[in-house]
């Protein structure tokens, strides 16, 4: 038997090298156990218990989902006449068993069934069940919506809907996307119509594009303030699969083909009302897509880490020119900075879930103990504000930088494959189109970047890579490669300094490449720290140092030239509209 988790050593070693017990001590001081017969008798309990679960998820994403993976792409799932969709029969057995490891409640309390784990572990299990299969990971990680329910939603609704998320019995959906209303959510028009009649919410309209939208709970973004055009007038409600809803359509699309994509018809729909009205856009869903970021950031790393493999076992056994094609600097080159890539992107991701968790457990104290002391309870609110900015920089940098990492990676394990990844013989091509979508959905790379942006420019970025820049290291060695991170981060400085001279339309020309520039530091700085534990992590480091530094300079010059051709002479360098062919 196989098992995604034992045989990766760099998440052992995070799960390690990070605090977890740490994190395990608010986790479970704060918890509502319940009458569970699982709560830990200890901290050293605890950890051991992520440790085990996440041993389960490796078991079965190795057994059980990458087994099946070839066949779920090959043949998707079915629509039928009903407007109902039937599951490929792969797919529900991928699900039948993670329910039955109670792997489907990764985060919510134990009163409901659920796990408690810290968002940390969850985000280690999400990369390892993407490495199984790509698109099952999008019902794994929908998981998310139990998380906004159990956050936002009544006493009545947790308990009609998380014990059955926790056992698998229900899978669920968010359902925001609309024909005209995609990035731009709040052009949402989906109605919501309060029923006096039957004390009832009622929904009418068409979503689109949506992730298991035939799951058995939709968590639905929709106007209630028919008056009011922009965000303020969206509400968030909870639906079950009914007559009401129709899937009318089954996107046919590049990759993650487990996966249904669906298009939605609300028809009279009864729905009940998430926390407050006006509320829904503003509050709850951005708290959803928050999470749904990093899920798609550890996505990217299992896409990306069966890809390496997948190329890393050809090229050594694959022999050309008198030997193994690993051999040749070329080919060399292109998996080690695969695998650099990859420790990177997990370094930035897993930290941030690290911080997530930190937020999250700041909140539940204050929550849990009202009574807390002015001179403790103080101190704790301006902790989790801090730490929610921080989050907000962070996030969108996690997906942004793994997204766009994975599909490189995927692209380049084609290339080492070459004729042969280039057919279905091999998954390296499946892993290409999977990875596709990472830096599309749950928000593109660009928008990514507009998130992230706010953290540099607004003075997060400088300030949280200052606190790193404190630790003195014994090795000399090690403070020299912190000298140059110390310098690049004065070039991120000063890149800012001069777009926030110039404009609005100059900085947004350039946030791609400051936003790229910061997470280089600060990823330098997490693999710095993990440098001080093993010198192969050392080694990490001054490669990506060597790789990204020359980088960084560049992005910098080219930000100091204060060229916006693409922006002043945009229609006299890409000409007129092509006609429609």
């Amino acid at each position: 038997m196989g098992n995604f988790y034992l045989d990766n050593e760099d998440i052992q070693f995070y799960f390690k090298a990070i605090d977890v017990k740490k994190l395990a001590e608010i986790q479970e001081d704060h918890a509502e156990n319940g009458d569970a017969d699982y709560v830990p008798y200890d901290l050293d309990d605890a950890v051991d218990n992520y440790r085990r679960v996440l041993e389960i998820a490796g078991q079965i994403a190795a057994d059980t989902l990458a087994k099946n993976a070839e066949q779920v792409d090959e043949e998707g799932n079915t629509l039928n006449d009903d407007g109902t969709v039937t599951l490929n029969p792969k797919v529900r057995e991928n699900l039948d068993k993670m329910g039955a490891a109670d792997l489907m409640g990764f985060t919510l309390p134990r009163r409901y069934g659920g796990l408690n784990c810290p968002t940390l572990i969850y985000t280690m299990a999400t990369e390892i069940v993407s490495r199984g299969d790509v698109s099952f990971m999008n019902m794994f990680g929908l998981q998310g919506i139990a998380e906004t329910i159990n956050a936002f939603a009544s006493q009545e609704i947790k308990d009609e809907t998380l014990s059955r998320f926790c056992s698998g019995e229900v899978t669920g959906a968010m359902v925001l996307t609309e024909p005209d209303a995609g990035s731009d959510l709040q052009a949402v028009r989906l109605r919501a119509d309060y029923d006096e009649a039957t004390g009832q919410w009622l929904l009418n309209g068409v979503k689109r594009f949506i992730t298991n939208g035939c799951g058995e709970i939709l968590l639905t973004l929709a106007r209630s303030e028919h008056d009011i055009d922009d965000g303020r007038g969206l509400s968030l409600f909870i639906s079950e699969r009914n007559e009401c809803v129709k899937v009318r359509h089954l996107e046919h699309k590049l990759g993650i083909h487990g996966s249904p994509t669906c298009e939605l018809v609300f028809t009279n729909c009864p729905a009940k009302l998430i926390g407050d009205r006006q509320r829904g856009l503003i509050t709850y869903v951005m708290a959803l897509m928050n999470g749904a970021r990093l899920g798609i950031a550890a996505q990217s790393l299992g896409v990306a880490e069966a890809a390496f493999r997948l190329a890393r076992v050809y090229a050594n056994s694959r022999c050309q020119f008198g030997g193994p094609i690993e051999n040749l600097p070329a080919v060399a080159e292109l998996l080690t900075d695969s695998r650099v890539s990859i420790e990177a992107a997990r370094a930035l991701t897993y930290e941030t879930a690290a911080v997530c968790d930190q937020e999250h457990n700041a909140q539940r104290v204050t929550e849990t103990v009202p009574d807390l002391p002015k001179e403790k309870s103080m101190p704790l609110k301006r902790l989790m504000k801090s730490l929610k900015r921080l989050n907000a920089m962070l996030t969108p940098m996690s997906k942004f930088y793994s997204s766009e990492m994975c599909n490189k990676v995927a692209y380049d394990a084609i290339q080492v494959l070459g004729g042969s990844g280039y057919m279905k013989d091999y998954a390296a091509e499946r892993y290409a189109r999977d990875a596709r979508i990472t830096n599309i959905y749950e928000g593109t790379s660009q928008l990514q970047v507009v998130a992230a942006i706010k953290g540099i420019t607004s003075g997060i970025f400088q300030s949280y890579v200052e606190e790193f820049e404190q630790t003195v290291y014994e090795d000399a060695e090690l403070e020299a490669l912190k000298a140059q991170l110390v310098t690049a981060k004065e070039k991120v400085v000063q890149g800012v300094e001069f777009v926030k001279a110039k404009s609005v339309t100059y900085t947004d020309l350039n946030a791609r490449r400051l936003v790229e520039m910061g997470c280089d530091v600060i990823i330098g700085h997490y693999l710095l720290k993990q440098a001080a534990l093993c010198d192969r992590k050392k080694t990490i480091l001054k490669y990506f140092l060597a790789r990204e530094m020359p980088l960084i300079e560049k992005n910098l010059l080219q930000i100091l030239t204060g060229s916006q051709l693409a922006v002043d002479s945009y229609l006299e360098i890409v000409g007129p509209v092509p006609a429609a062919e």
